[in-house]
């Protein structure tokens, strides 16, 4: 296939996926306490959010106002509050309305670039030869000392360079240095990724490695389009805003003193909204935009003179500082989350192309389904270029060097791995045991580095969020949190939380704020899916894969077709303690043996720790003050909590379960004002509230809407073995989730 039609379908397909974004996707984010103010722009007006939001002045929205949908754009965004010129008014006042946000930008950019492309000869034939890399490379095979010296040697001699860097393998070390030796030849070095913290990463190795050969010159290496990069970068001098402030601290000074006095108006703003502070922040922002354009450029001179420049593919693609320019190498890190017509842009700016990732870990995530967006947004650039093809035969491409040795993972956790996903061609370094033996011999199960942690016997509790499709299993979830809680405790001070579900993952994140706050803001804990969790790495990981009885077939993100990248992400991530939270009933009689998921589970058996859901007991050393576990049929302590309960009992009884006289004697025992609801079958009084329902996948009780009960009544718990395990949690979060799933009234 030649270049022009490449280009033809690429932009065909990031059509199609911007006609699917624009009919099915977009930004929503809820606005409240709006105010009209009165300025020169007719219909401005001043709104609050309830998260952080950052929104590029001048992009385009849409405000949804009841029925009204009216098209405006930003003026001001910058934390929890927004400034808005609509083209028509909706009021004085503005209780609540919600902003959308297009996704699609990006891509129309890069829609563009390839216009450009497409008349040039030259960009044409470095596009043509990374899809279609030369069978036969050009680089000498002889001496060839370490992978840096065999990466220096292909980028030298080939046009394409493509680099496998399993997790853990040296990927960020052998490419600084080869960067290092291009840039020391006298060549100007472009450092690309998706995500900012891959650039951020691939940078600080260059920097410090150049600082210790003592060769480290102010200005020649900078990071290009990222004010949060500013901290990790602090004593390097490679920010555009640490050589600002060397090289022009007038200007420096005047962004700073603006920037002060607009969050101290802003503060003012949200504690007391007045027309003059709004009108005052709509004059700073004017002011801002001038010494902006002045920094920026300032910033062009900085990247024209600069010798390795990173950012990332999207602020490359949408920046004529960097598409304009020319660069002798382009590196493209974490090259298998791209878009394929992504890494093809990239390559058109540099002599030389190295494409580094694992296309083992998570491909490129894009929402339309046509075929071509299956075939060049889904897929990535090492299947498209065919270089991955032949791994699966235990042979590499003549074009694609892989790193073979990794120095991450304790040996018990790479094992699986390196033999099910990497077909046994990566394996361990010899100092890697040792160093990881420290991590695994803490708590929980100490001398353990895998272990898998069986829910089967604590009953059902699988379900799905209220609304969406993402499931949510509270048994797991408190169960995950006690080992983050034991982790903590026995000094782990690096813990992972990672799922494949959204809705699990926002409902631990939201529980370990309220309870573990600390460790959340100092970076102890990390929760995500699995898909926000790539490129990092912890001490410990729970992976908790959510799935359970009484849902009869696992979602498709455990067993469908990027399934093993997936569980290749959670597993990956460890350094030292990997504990797998599943229920194995559940996966050995709904999912195959040659599905991952279910390889993993069998060789967490054959060789490693299982915890039965008996060893509660033995395995929970540390009491936490909101989480109480205690036996099914122990009911003193709710009994306790009833008659305490001051505003409300809320009950949930599963299909079939009905209360028992003891029971209803705890219940009538409660203050005669606290009201009680029961959803279920049928009531058992007519003094407490009733709302029919018959789907509820597991009984609880949440009281006084903080203090919530699993497990009980015991007889309503299905496929529960004993010792029968229940769980109270005070947290209002949980409580506040849970209630919000109940059938309204």
């Amino acid at each position: 296939m030649k270049a022009s039609t490449y280009i033809k379908e690429w932009q065909k397909a990031l059509q199609e996926e911007i006609n699917h974004l624009k009919r099915y996707s977009n930004t929503k984010i809820a606005l409240y306490n709006g105010k009209m103010l009165h300025t020169e722009e007719n219909y401005t007006y001043y709104f609050e959010t309830s998260s952080f939001t950052k929104i590029p002045i001048g992009s385009n929205i849409v405000i949804e106002w009841g029925s009204a949908k009216i098209d405006g754009r930003i003026l001001s965004s910058d934390g929890k509050s927004l400034l808005v010129v609509l083209e028509k008014t909706i009021g004085e006042t503005v209780s609540e309305a919600y902003l959308f946000h297009d996704p699609w930008e990006l891509l129309e950019q890069l829609m563009a670039r390839f216009d450009g492309i497409k008349e040039s000869k030259r960009k044409r034939t470095r596009i043509q030869q990374l899809m279609n890399p030369e069978t036969e490379p050009r680089h000498p095979i002889e001496g060839i000392k370490n992978h840096v010296h065999e990466l220096a040697l292909r980028c030298k001699y080939n046009p394409v360079t493509y680099v496998w860097g399993p997790p853990g393998t040296g990927k960020t070390y052998t490419l600084a240095r080869v960067a290092l030796q291009r840039y020391w030849k006298g060549k100007r070095i472009l450092i690309l990724s998706q995500s900012n913290q891959a650039v951020d990463v691939l940078l600080k190795e260059i920097t410090e490695t150049a600082t210790q050969k003592d060769r480290f010159k102010m200005g020649d290496i900078l990071r290009y389009g990222s004010n949060t990069t500013d901290g990790i970068f602090a004593d390097d001098k490679i920010t555009t805003t640490s050589l600002l402030e060397e090289k022009d601290q007038n200007l420096a000074q005047q962004k700073s003193a603006l920037i002060e006095e607009k969050r101290l108006l802003k503060q003012d703003l949200a504690k007391s909204f007045s027309m003059r502070d709004s009108s005052e922040l709509l004059k700073l922002e004017e002011k801002l935009a001038q010494v902006l354009e002045k920094i920026r450029k300032r910033e062009i001179q900085f990247v024209k003179k600069a010798m390795i420049v990173g950012t990332t593919l999207a602020k490359a693609a949408t920046d004529t500082t960097i598409y304009e320019d020319n660069f002798d190498l382009v590196i493209v890190d974490e090259a298998s989350m791209c878009y394929v017509p992504q890494a093809a842009f990239a390559a058109s700016l540099a002599k030389r192309t190295i494409i580094c990732g694992d296309f083992k870990q998570l491909p490129p995530i894009a929402a339309g389904r046509t075929n071509l967006i299956n075939k060049w947004l889904k897929d990535d650039i090492f299947s498209a270029s065919h270089v991955a093809e032949k791994v699966t035969g235990s042979k590499l491409h003549p074009h694609l060097l892989l790193l073979n040795e990794q120095r991450r993972m304790h040996p018990s956790i790479s094992s699986f791995t390196n033999k099910h996903i990497y077909h046994s061609l990566v394996g361990d370094h010899a100092s890697v045991a040792k160093k990881r033996q420290k991590i695994a011999s803490k708590a929980p199960f100490p001398q353990e580095a895998n272990i898998l942690l069986d829910t089967s016997g604590f009953g059902e509790y699988t379900t799905y969020e209220k609304g969406s499709k993402s499931k949510i299993n509270v048994m797991q979830l408190l169960l995950s949190f006690q080992l983050m809680y034991e982790g903590i405790k026995n000094g782990m001070t690096s813990i992972g939380y990672v799922t494949p579900y959204r809705a699990q993952a926002e409902l631990m994140s939201a529980l370990a704020e309220e309870l573990l706050p600390e460790q959340v803001a100092k970076g102890v804990l990390t929760i995500a899916t699995v898909h926000r969790f790539q490129g990092s790495e912890k001490d410990m990981v729970i992976f908790d894969n959510v799935e359970g009885f009484p849902i009869e077939r696992p979602g498709m993100l455990l067993v469908g077709k990027e399934s093993e990248r997936l569980i290749n992400v959670a597993i990956t991530r460890t350094k030292g303690k990997f504990i797998h939270v599943a229920n194995r009933d559940y996966v050995k009689q709904t999912i195959s043996r040659q599905k991952t998921i279910r390889k993993l589970m069998d060789h967490q058996e054959e060789g490693h720790l299982v915890i039965l859901p008996k060893q509660i007991g033995a395995w929970i050393k540390h009491a936490f003050a909101y989480l109480h576990w205690s036996h099914g049929k122990k009911l003193d302590i709710i009994q306790a909590d009833i008659k305490r309960a001051r505003s409300s009992i809320v009950f949930v009884l599963t299909k079939g379960t009905h209360f028992s006289i003891e029971w209803i004697t705890m219940l009538n025992e409660r203050k005669k004002q606290v009201p009680v609801t029961i959803y279920g079958e049928k009531s058992p009084s007519k003094d407490y509230r009733f709302t029919n329902w018959e789907d509820s996948t597991f009984p609880m009780m949440i009281i006084d809407e903080k203090i919530v009960w699993l497990g009980h009544p015991l007889e309503g718990v299905k496929r529960i073995k004993p010792p029968s395990i229940a769980a109270r949690v005070k947290s209002v979060s949980l409580a506040e989730y849970l209630l919000k799933q109940l059938p309204e009234k």
